[in-house]
């Protein structure tokens, strides 16, 4: 299975998970987490989440300094369980990186050799992967678990809301993390559905509001471009030219962050904080492994100040080494004395 053929196999595989879950209505209105006759989604993945999210606010809402942000914190202490119980998933979407980084080299002298037989390349990939035992399709599953647990997140902190009729949950200088929502919401005069907000917030010349919501999705936008630029290999010191399929695939995901920042303008300032934390623990997770990565040529400050750096892949051939040839003058062999005999 070469390259292209991965992409799309992992985009086919997004899209079908994105359809599924557009299936899983947002529960508007009052709610009751024990319906019976509520969806499956609901009674497996959002209405859990709420119960979750409410008894670890109800814990730090004992402590008093905690108590005015406490859903903020709920949120952040929330994501943190999160990648701890996905560690040994994302551990190995970060080895399974960091190997497919080390076989570059060699993947551009595949291309090279067999450039214009794409048969040919494939299969010689495909042998190229199962020789290192690296699994290119290693990092999808973490992001798969992770799809439905940003929904349900999503669709829990409408429940939420919902739940708490209208009370805000300010959290450091964001007045609510409930808005916006997907429903007529109206917050210091201005609607929140959507991206409404940004222009009523501009005709009431509100611009500390603008820069409260505008500021969470663009620091989520700049950790997840720290991150995507993490995962991707450092460019050829020789200066070598990437080949177009490489250029197309780097380019798509440089716009990815983009796209998600102007969503999570129209979504709950807490999804956004989710996204955003969990954007941050993973950076610190993927140093520790593979190292700055091409953020390196962004930032180049941080060359030779990175972690998990040191192991170098060697190949098979490497390790059998011939004896080492002493290069110090051989001594002169005396020469051996015979005894005569006695007659």
């Amino acid at each position: 299975m070469n390259k292209k053929t991965r992409t799309l196999l992992l985009l086919a595989v997004l899209l079908l998970v994105a359809i599924v879950l557009s299936g899983c209505s947002i529960p508007q209105g009052p709610v009751d987490l024990n319906d019976p006759n509520a969806g499956v989604f609901q009674k497996l993945v959002v209405y859990p989440l709420a119960k979750i999210l409410m008894f670890i606010d109800s814990a730090i809402s004992r402590v008093g300094f905690l108590d005015a942000w406490s859903w903020g914190w709920t949120i952040i202490l929330f994501t943190i369980v999160i990648k701890v119980v996905t560690i040994p998933l994302t551990h190995k979407q970060l080895q399974s990186t960091k190997a497919t980084q080390a076989l570059q080299p060699k993947m551009k002298e595949l291309q090279q050799k067999y450039g214009k037989d794409r048969q040919k390349l494939a299969e010689e990939q495909q042998k190229l992967y199962k020789e290192a035992g690296v699994n290119p399709m290693g990092g999808c599953l973490p992001l798969l678990i992770q799809l439905p647990i940003l929904w349900g997140l999503y669709q829990a902190l409408y429940v939420l809301a919902n739940l708490n009729q209208g009370i805000p949950a300010p959290f450091f200088w964001i007045p609510n993390l409930w808005i916006p929502s997907i429903t007529a919401t109206e917050y210091q005069g201005i609607n929140f559905q959507g991206t409404q907000w940004i222009k009523g917030a501009m005709q009431a010349q509100n611009y500390a509001l603008l820069i409260a919501y505008f500021s969470l999705p663009v620091i989520m936008l700049l950790t997840q471009l720290m991150l995507q630029k993490m995962s991707q290999p450092r460019k050829d010191p020789k200066g070598g030219a990437q080949d177009t399929q490489g250029a197309m695939m780097s380019q798509m995901m440089m716009f990815m962050p983009v796209m998600f920042g102007y969503i999570t303008l129209g979504l709950p300032a807490g999804l956004t904080l989710y996204w955003t934390v969990s954007n941050i623990l993973s950076i610190v997770q993927q140093y520790f492994v593979t190292g700055w990565g091409s953020l390196a040529d962004w930032i180049p400050s941080l060359k030779g100040k990175e972690a998990g750096t040191d192991t170098k892949v060697l190949p098979r051939t490497a390790i059998t080494a011939e004896p080492a040839v002493s290069t110090e003058p051989s001594s002169p062999e005396k020469p051996v004395k015979r005894r005569r005999r006695r007659k």
